[in-house]
């Protein structure tokens, strides 16, 4: 039997800087501050956010 999603070791994303200190990124979904610096590109989510938006993509298809 095999398992549909995989439990196996999710590859890493494009590792993000570390913010050395404010001013942070908001959060595009919730606007709070994020892990990121403001002058990272793209989508910017706090870790709430990331991990609710992880949950709704997981086996999803």
């Amino acid at each position: 039997m095999s398992d549909y999603c995989g439990t196996g070791p999710e590859p890493a994303l494009d590792p993000a800087p570390a913010a050395d200190g404010p001013p942070f990124a908001a959060c595009v979904l919730c606007r709070k501050p994020t892990e990121y610096p403001e002058s990272r590109k793209g989508i910017t989510l706090c870790p709430v956010c990331e991990w609710q938006e992880a949950q709704r993509t997981a086996c999803s298809g």
